[in-house]
């Protein structure tokens, strides 16, 4: 099952755009709203001077001091102004009326939030008396220069709009580095592709853990088997145009040479055949490399396939059957499918035959590995350089001194053990060159 990685991405990125933007418009956008009320600190500072001037005044004058200290206070700011005991009551000559006593009841110290009131009056400060705060405290109606502005059009256009606005673009720089520009290098392969560029880099998208990264790593690998395609067949053109050109080149000189009607019979036979094997060696091979055939598996008893096949060679080779060894159990059964693991097995041993010197042997063996078995197919000719093991499963590749054939028996071979889930590779053995077949195994007994 897909996890999806991608779409965690964008959720993890949308939750967290809408939790910042819902912390920038109800919590920083509300702070900003809310310090835009206080006082500025030389503004307190200058309150502040006046309650030590109140305290002063009282002390110095009592009653009297204190009330002309009120009225002078009040006249200066235009105000209404009051010096208030412990107890709420006026240390000045004149009393409270009810008005009055009313503008003690919702009194705001320096630090708090000022704004108007519903009645669009100016909020009462209370400041206690900064050496003696218990004995009373100046009452003075904040000036209107005094009062914060509060929350403007500006700044609520700052906080609601502008800043949102930048954190959505954040947002939009994100997606289109998440998604834009990868989707952007993809155009680009697919734009170099069509221009029939398939030589151009990889895309650096697939160390992405995504679906992006598994896009791009579909796309690589699909030019690189447009690549290979492409290679295959102007190898293919070349192979033929020379294997081909050079039997129908020998029938015109024997047609030409005046040989007798025998001689020419066996001679268009022989040139025929040829002809036929390559062609079919070359179909099968293109076959599997372009349709990837799904081939039915079935249990294969390997040691059965073994004889026919060394039957069959030995008829043709004139090798007798004890060159042959095999040490396989009976009970060597694989998963795959008959044909094309016969076929496979018999181009290999038909190769290890052509390259093993007079007198020597083919042995076939194999061992239990766990799920696989393991056979060894090893002969006892010159063997293969170390930097030439993987190029020889590669089509028409013949090294040098290697006789006959088209180089298209070991291709053939690899192409369909690892359709039916297998692998095949090769190893020097000194003398001689094994190869190595690995194969499912299959549970099930000799009948």
């Amino acid at each position: 099952m897909r996890r999806h990685p991608l779409l965690w991405k964008l959720a993890l990125l949308l939750v967290a755009f809408c939790l910042l933007l819902t912390w920038l418009i109800w919590t920083w956008g509300l702070s900003v709203e809310r310090s835009s009320y206080f006082l500025g600190s030389a503004d307190q500072e200058y309150l502040a001077r006046y309650a030590a001037e109140a305290e002063q005044a009282w002390r110095e004058g009592g009653a009297q001091g204190a009330e002309a200290y009120r009225r002078t206070l009040a006249s200066r700011e235009n105000t209404w102004v009051a010096l208030v005991g412990a107890d709420l009551q006026s240390l000045g000559t004149t009393a409270f009326s009810a008005e009055e006593a009313s503008h003690l009841t919702f009194m705001r110290k320096l630090d708090w939030p000022m704004s108007r009131r519903l009645q669009d009056e100016l909020p009462y400060v209370s400041i206690a008396f900064p050496e003696h705060p218990e004995t009373g405290r100046l009452v003075i109606q904040l000036p209107e220069r005094l009062l914060p502005t509060g929350l403007t059009p500006w700044t609520h256009l700052v906080t609601h709009g502008v800043a949102p606005a930048m954190l959505a673009v954040l947002l939009g720089l994100l997606l289109y580095r998440l998604l834009v520009a990868p989707l952007n290098r993809l155009r680009d392969r697919a734009d170099a592709l069509r221009a029939d560029d398939l030589d151009s880099p990889g895309l650096p998208l697939q160390n992405r853990r995504d679906e992006l990264g598994e896009l791009a790593q579909a796309f690589d690998h699909m030019a690189g088997r447009l690549r290979r395609s492409l290679e295959q067949q102007r190898l293919l053109l070349r192979t033929l145009s020379h294997e081909l050109r050079t039997p129908l080149a020998r029938l015109r000189i024997a047609h030409d040479s005046g040989l007798p009607p025998e001689q020419l019979r066996q001679r268009l036979v022989r040139e025929v055949d040829d002809m036929q094997r390559l062609l079919e060696d070359t179909l099968d091979l293109a076959w599997m490399d372009t349709e990837k055939p799904q081939l039915p598996s079935e249990p294969v008893q390997m040691l059965s396939v073994w004889e026919a096949l060394c039957e069959d060679c030995c008829f043709e080779s004139g090798w007798e059957r004890a060159r042959l060894p095999c040490d396989l159990p009976a009970d060597c059964w694989i998963e795959g499918h008959l044909d094309s693991v016969a076929q496979a097995l018999e181009n290999l041993l038909r190769n290890a035959i052509r390259h093993s010197p007079p007198g020597g042997t083919v042995s076939f063996s194999g061992q239990r590995e766990g799920d696989v078995w393991h056979f060894r197919l090893r002969d006892q000719g010159p063997g293969v350089p170390e930097t030439e093991l993987q190029r020889i499963f590669e089509p028409y590749q013949r090294l040098a001194g290697s006789g006959a054939g088209f180089g298209l028996g070991l291709a053939i071979a690899r192409r369909a053990i690892e359709l039916q889930g297998g692998q095949l590779w090769a190893s020097n053995a000194n003398p001689g060159l094994v190869l190595h077949l690995r194969m499912p195994a299959a549970e099930c007994l000799e009948s």
